[in-house]
């Protein structure tokens, strides 16, 4: 059996930049001084013109990329998702969010995924400080193929989208034909009677894997692909909770406000099903080697099963 090929979506970001350049004129790439870690790298490497550093100030960066985009530039500012999300949130809000401008905002190194650098960087709250932004789409993508059509549909669509990439790389699950990507359109990857799997981002591969692993056992789960958070796709989620009346919720984000909270408010008002959301608890990260840090909070497929066992 062949290995598993695996990307960072940190990597598909740069790479799908590089194919909007050969496609389009009016994109241009901020960084804040982090190309070589957000991969926007390889766009500076291809059509330096499209590409500006504006330094270690990514709080100037987004009202730069805000002031671009009123000048007929599609604007993708780049930094970690700590700085996108964190730093520069009120630029983020009265800059972009709150006059509707055309930025897209690449946020990368997101979740603790991160590893090594620990608490500081490993964003778990960006999803949910982007969702209170009116107006802000949020694309969480799980894999090499989903991220470039996440960043290729970010470009069309008319005002501020935040995308979400890992550091780490993930096993590429949507290489096949029939695959599409819609913004607000999850993906069933697998049908099932007995429990509901929302996953999104990252956790995805994982949400499959562990949804063979309770189909060993006899239970029947249902897995979609969340890919974006805002606007969350309510019919999806209704349906499948009208059918199994019981979703569990998997993401690399804070159990609050991210897309355990999104699903959580379809749900309360239909009353439809019980929902279990799996993630990180109500705590800050810590340093340590990533895929250590995803099985220690619950997110590698065994820990995933595990949970899901116990809820049903």
């Amino acid at each position: 059996m062949s290995e598993v090929k695996k990307i960072a979506t940190r990597d598909s970001y740069g790479n799908a930049l590089v194919e909007l350049a050969e496609k389009y004129d009016d994109l241009v790439v901020l960084d804040a001084d982090l190309a070589a870690a957000t991969k926007t790298g390889v766009l500076k490497k291809a059509y330096p013109d499209l590409h500006i550093d504006c330094g270690i100030a990514e709080c100037n960066m987004m009202v730069v990329a805000a002031g671009m985009s009123t000048c007929g530039f599609v604007p993708f500012a780049s930094t970690f998702a700590m700085f996108a999300a964190g730093r520069a949130f009120e630029q983020v809000r009265n800059s972009i969010g709150y006059p509707h401008m055309n930025v897209k905002i690449g946020a990368t190194h997101a979740g603790i995924s991160v590893g090594e650098d620990g608490a500081s960087h490993q964003c778990n709250e960006d999803i949910a400080l982007m969702r209170t932004i009116p107006g802000m789409v949020i694309l969480n993508p799980a894999d090499d193929v989903e991220a470039k059509a996440a960043v290729h549909a970010a470009y069309k669509h008319d005002g501020p989208v935040y995308l979400r990439f890992g550091r780490l790389a993930v096993p590429v699950i949507n290489d096949h034909a029939d695959y599409k990507f819609e913004i607000g359109k999850a993906v069933t990857l697998r049908e099932g009677t007995d429990v509901t799997l929302i996953a999104t981002g990252l956790p995805v591969s994982n949400t499959l894997e562990a949804a063979e692993m309770l189909a060993a056992e006899g239970i029947s789960a249902e897995v979609i692909n969340m890919h974006t958070i805002k606007p969350i796709d309510k019919d999806a989620i209704l349906a499948s909770a009208k059918k199994t009346k019981k979703i569990i919720t998997i993401e690399e984000h804070s159990v609050l406000g991210g897309l355990g909270g999104a699903v959580s408010e379809v749900v309360a008002e239909t009353n439809a099903a019980s929902v279990h959301r799996i993630g990180i608890e109500d705590v800050f990260g810590e340093s340590g080697p990533a895929v250590e840090l995803l099985k220690k909070y619950g997110l590698d497929a065994e820990g995933i099963y595990k949970k899901v066992k116990s809820f049903i």
